[in-house]
């Protein structure tokens, strides 16, 4: 069995050749810009190696299809075009967020502007769709696939339009934030899964199946990816610590902590109605309020309910070891 950075290194090494053929048919900048966010050439256009994401999402869509004994040949399409669904979401969040950096560069907004930004996740966002309709896919599951990942895209969206809401929220409870969570992340990842059993022609109730794994995982995932924001090394991460805690965002050990009752909870919401941006000192003392008043036990807590819920969920005779493997990975990452 290949261990999970085999699986995502393969799936970064099939889906590329089509990602490339896909930001290749965008105009000038679009199309250097692309590359930089994927790590694939400097700000000029240079080639490039090493920034890159994890490529989670396409790994589940070929792990989702081999469980099903599909192809990587009838799938890699689909793992393209949840890969262009992703970046398209990452390159507008680090807009609205104001994210100076991704894998330790600066991001495309601040290298191009925001508005030159926005116009790149549009792009990637009709690639994406591009990529499934321009015949890659199984005929049997191209209509159905496009259609899924426009609602995904829809759920998404507002999602993101939800975390954005609860930055000026003060009433934001744990059930809102997981609300948020099943739209903004684990929507795609549920999707992603579901592609894969689409292309290999799995019956409707294995697809639901894979889907609702997928989600559940995705769940996990943005809890421990509110984890490592605050105590993550950047080093690993390539990005700030702290900058939930330095924007005064909810994420859910944050949420926690606010709702838990504690005197470290009630400290850190005096420190939350300053409308400022944290500054460092702050921020730090922050983060020790948000793991004294239980918000980082309560995430590793959840996220591994999440991780059990997915688990529990895929078939009996699926041939799920892969799914399993990048599951487990999921929450023990730091990065």
């Amino acid at each position: 069995m290949r261990d999970a950075g085999e699986l995502l290194a393969d799936a970064r090494t099939a889906i590329t050749p089509v990602l490339r053929a896909a930001v290749a048919t965008l105009g000038h900048p679009l199309d250097r810009m692309a590359g930089y966010h994927f790590g694939w050439c400097d700000a000029e256009g240079n080639p490039q190696a090493g920034a890159h994401g994890k490529g989670l999402r396409p790994a589940l869509t070929l792990a989702a299809a081999a469980a099903c004994a599909g192809s990587v040949a009838d799938t890699v399409h689909a793992g393209a075009a949840v890969e262009l669904l992703h970046n398209f979401s990452l390159v507008h969040d680090d807009v609205m967020d104001a994210d100076p950096l991704r894998h330790g560069r600066p991001t495309v907004w601040r290298v191009w502007g925001p508005t030159n930004a926005t116009l790149l996740g549009d792009a990637l966002q009709a690639l994406a769709f591009a990529v499934l309709s321009d015949g890659g896919v199984p005929e049997h599951a191209g209509a159905a696939a496009i259609i899924r990942l426009a609602r995904t895209t829809a759920t998404l969206c507002h999602g993101q339009y939800q975390d954005c809401d609860f930055e000026t929220r003060p009433d934001v409870s744990v059930e809102d934030y997981l609300s948020m969570a099943a739209g903004k992340t684990a929507v795609l990842l549920g999707c992603s899964c579901a592609l894969g059993g689409l292309c290999a022609g799995a019956d409707s109730r294995t697809v639901a199946a894979l889907n609702t794994f997928g989600r559940n995982l995705g769940l996990a995932f943005q809890l421990v990816d509110d984890a490592i924001d605050i105590w993550g090394d950047p080093v690993v991460t390539g990005k700030p610590r702290y900058s939930d805690l330095r924007a005064h965002k909810r994420s859910f050990p944050i949420v926690c902590a606010l709702s838990s009752g504690t005197p470290e909870g009630a400290e850190l919401a005096r420190m939350y109605r300053d409308p400022e941006p944290m500054p460092e000192a702050d921020a730090v003392r922050a983060a020790e309020l948000v793991a004294a008043a239980g918000g980082r036990d309560r995430t590793q807590q959840r996220a591994d309910q999440a991780l059990r819920a997915a688990l529990t969920s895929l078939p009996a005779g699926l041939a799920s070891g892969d799914l399993t493997t990048l599951a487990h990975v999921v929450v023990q990452r730091n990065r």
